[in-house]
């Protein structure tokens, strides 16, 4: 399984830069090739997208989430791939946001993609303009703060349930 990680340095306060991520429906703004994200619950997700000429669909599944340092996901249909995306602080107003994604082309002319670079291409293409987006309205267009472990979600502001130990 191929394996790409990427890093890119926003000029955003970690928490916006979060924020801004945790806003699916607005990747297509500044990802190559998505069309849409639709977000039916905080765990999942369907995404329609162009890769190699051809429309594809897929359900991903938010596996961990927790506020201003990392999202996790899988694909639990479509072609095989999942990731990370961290978010470090690097000063007040500068935030490090490192992609780790793993994933199975499908068919001989992703395959073909894949070795010659394309995924790492646009996965460094799309890191750019969500860069470009973050900066230049210099705010997020939504927040979500809830925190994802596994299969519980803990709603943002809800208590949380206690722990033994």
């Amino acid at each position: 399984m191929p394996h790409i990680s990427k890093s890119i340095d926003v000029n955003v306060p970690v928490q916006a830069a979060y924020n801004q991520w945790t806003q699916f429906e607005d990747f297509p703004r500044c990802m190559e090739g998505v069309k849409e994200v639709r977000q039916s619950d905080p765990k999942r997700l369907l995404w329609r997208a162009e890769i190699g000429g051809k429309e594809v669909t897929w359900t991903a599944e938010i596996t961990a989430q927790d506020p201003d340092r990392l999202i996790a996901w899988r694909s639990t249909s479509g072609a095989r791939n999942e990731g990370t995306v961290a978010f470090e602080a690097v000063s007040p107003c500068r935030t490090r946001i490192t992609l780790h994604l793993d994933y199975d082309p499908e068919g001989p002319l992703q395959s073909t993609g894949s070795m010659l670079g394309a995924v790492t291409a646009r996965v460094d293409g799309d890191l750019q303009r969500f860069q470009e987006f973050i900066e230049a309205r210099g705010a997020p267009t939504g927040a979500w703060r809830g925190e994802i472990v596994g299969d519980v979600v803990h709603e943002p502001g809800a208590p949380r349930p206690e722990v033994a130990p």
